[in-house]
């Protein structure tokens, strides 16, 4: 059976054995930016100062500072709910003079829509009259594993991460399919007319949140996927930007190392394997994707992997390779309802709970 609520579709990070105890003394700590209305996601804009906070029901807001205000409103557009909202904002590496945004929601069908919107001229407001729709992807059947993340690459390509269409199994086979739009990462050309759409990597069950390594090897980018499993484990892969150009990454032949005996009938692709898994027991239920952080001045999480699990609250770091992970360990902090984590152009790093609080990682001293 599937399992229910918000990021229990996106139930997957997968931790080969025992995990150990906390560091006897973090060398991180949260201090609370502030309490939004169940936010999942943060980031930054070109040109703009502040940070860019989604709420799940419809919402951005931009907070400079003390100073809040609402940046984007568009919750009569979007079904919210469980796994459904506004999931995440995407700004133009362009955006300081184009002012283009693009944002991935559920609409009131409960299909997947992104679309692209241009805030005004100072770049602090966009209004809901100015958004076009790039694709409006069908998810009739369930509410859950919708995907949600969107992210510029490091070709200036806009990425978005799709679910399988939800249930149990995968029963279309979406995710194995190469016609579906489900169950992917698709590349979007924003600057092309028409913008195309391709299938960068399938065999996903519900990347709610993945990013991109611009640090571990400069000049050979590479993408970090946190896919949430469905009832045995919960995976990260991680794979070089070019190999994962056309990658499987297994669903629904696999979750995580193992065969999932669902598969109908098994594909005969090659399929990349796990770096990290970790097995669905006691409190844990769905993996939550973050990033290799950049910020030099988290000593303790510098180049490290970053991750959570929505229901256990614990957040993990670990070293990232092709082949497989190393020295994972807990990195000393808590966050209960972990919704997202989010990176900005400085590199520091967020994390968000659906209960409300908006926190940054800071070094303790």
């Amino acid at each position: 059976m599937a399992r229910i609520g918000f990021l229990a579709a996106i139930c997957a990070l997968v931790i080969a054995g025992p995990i150990p105890p906390a560091d006897a003394k973090p060398k991180v700590k949260l201090k609370l930016i502030g309490r939004f209305k169940k936010p999942v996601y943060v980031t930054s804009a070109p040109g703009v100062r502040g940070i860019f906070v989604v709420e799940q029901g419809g919402r951005i807001r931009l907070q400079q500072g003390k100073k809040r205000r609402t940046f984007l409103k568009i919750g009569g557009l979007v079904r919210s709910g469980g796994e459904q909202g506004l999931l995440s904002v995407a700004f133009a590496p362009d955006y300081a003079t184009s002012r283009l945004l693009y944002v991935y929601f559920n609409d009131n069908s409960g299909d997947i829509e992104i679309a692209e919107l241009r805030a005004d001229p100072d770049g602090l407001h966009a209004a809901r009259s100015t958004l076009r729709p790039i694709i409006v992807i069908p998810h009739p059947r369930n509410s859950n594993h919708n995907g949600g993340q969107l992210q510029f690459g490091p070709d200036g390509m806009l990425y978005a991460g799709t679910g399988d269409g939800g249930g149990s199994g995968d029963a279309p086979d979406n995710a194995q399919n190469p016609n579906s739009n489900l169950g992917k990462l698709l590349q979007i050309n924003t600057t092309a007319p028409g913008n195309p759409i391709r299938v960068y990597a399938r065999g996903l069950r519900n990347p709610y949140r993945f990013s991109f390594d611009l640090i571990s090897e400069p000049g050979q980018p590479r993408v970090a996927i946190a896919d949430v499993g469905q009832d045995r484990f919960e995976e990260i892969d991680y794979l070089g930007f070019a190999a994962a150009d056309g990658a499987n990454f297994g669903w629904n032949d696999f979750e995580g190392f193992a065969r999932f005996p669902g598969a109908h009938p098994p594909t005969a692709s090659p399929t990349v394997k796990p770096i990290k898994v970790y097995p669905l027991k006691g409190r844990t239920c769905a993996v939550v994707g973050g990033y290799v952080v950049r910020d030099s001045r988290l000593r303790s999480l510098f180049r490290r992997y970053v991750y959570g699990d929505f229901c256990a609250g614990w957040i993990r770091s670990l070293i990232p390779r092709p082949g497989g992970a190393r020295k994972d360990r807990d990195a000393g902090v808590r966050v209960p309802s972990l919704s997202s984590f989010g990176e900005t152009a400085d590199g520091s790093l967020y994390a968000t709970s659906l209960r409300g609080p908006v926190y940054r990682f800071v070094r303790r001293r």
